[in-house]
């Protein structure tokens, strides 16, 4: 059992975190599923605990449910047990109760279980691919994706990106929320030969260290670097970027299921 924490987070495996925060356990993008082909992706190492061991869940965050890799069965299951799960408008639409759908900006209060007050959920961009890719007609390119910024009365703000390769977005984040205290950034530039010719639909290593700069967290928890095959970059490509950037005391990279404090 994952033992609830005071203020921290593990990364599980792929972009699968567990925040636990204002007496919350937070879920973001649970993916419980064996390592096996999931339609054009494939999965080759599972999370670091099963969803048996979460205990109770008050909250899940999804970034966008049309990939396997940030939204697959089990991980599905996760979603739909939750009393709320926030996400996108029409990712909302397609899960159906308990998601929300939250537009660009929205924010959505949640009641902290600490008795401090609420925690506030906001939605913030994310462009899942290159800036100059083919956008549809709400302006997505890939699909619809949302990265979130949670925050509340005497807690770390923390920033999550959600499947993002936009530094764009993340120094529009900055500008809108410039005292973010913790990143949590996908990393791994994941590339899919079919799509925008192979070009990264994540973060790079480099990027990601940029990312950091540009936030200006003191605390910086990637994932979605490993577990599946199209993702090109590794925790080593993260180590060597960070380094050259100058930021390596910032980058908590640890074994997953090893809980990082979100506080300085």
């Amino acid at each position: 059992m994952l033992t609830r924490q005071d203020c921290a987070a593990t990364v599980l495996g792929g972009p699968t975190v567990v925040i636990d925060v204002g007496g919350l356990r937070i879920i973001v993008d649970p993916t419980f599923d064996a390592p096996g082909p999931h339609g054009y992706l494939t999965k080759v190492a599972g999370p670091a605990a099963a969803e048996a061991e979460l205990g109770a869940v008050d909250l899940v965050l999804v970034s966008h449910d049309q990939h396997p890799d940030n939204l697959d069965d089990r991980g599905r299951a996760v979603a739909a047990a939750a009393p709320l799960v926030l996400t996108g408008p029409a990712t909302a639409g397609r899960l159906g109760p308990p998601a929300v759908g939250l537009t660009t900006w929205a924010e959505h209060a949640v009641p902290r279980a600490d008795g401090g007050g609420d925690l506030t959920v906001r939605a913030v961009p994310a462009v899942h691919g290159p800036e100059d890719g083919e956008r549809d007609a709400d302006g997505n390119v890939n699909c619809e994706v949302s990265g979130f910024v949670l925050a509340g009365a005497g807690l770390p703000v923390v920033y999550v990106s959600g499947d993002n390769a936009s530094l764009r977005a993340v120094a529009d984040i900055s500008r809108r929320v410039p005292d973010i205290d913790v990143a949590v950034l996908f990393a791994g530039a994941a590339r899919v030969p079919a799509k925008f010719r192979g070009r990264p639909l994540t973060l790079d290593s480099r990027r990601t260290a940029a990312a950091a700069a540009v936030l200006g967290a003191g605390i910086v928890i990637p994932a979605h670097y490993d577990g599946w095959t199209h993702f090109s970059e590794s925790a080593t490509d993260l180590e060597t970027a960070f380094d050259e950037a100058g930021l390596s005391s910032v980058l908590h990279l640890r074994d997953h299921g090893t809980w990082v404090s979100l506080r300085p």
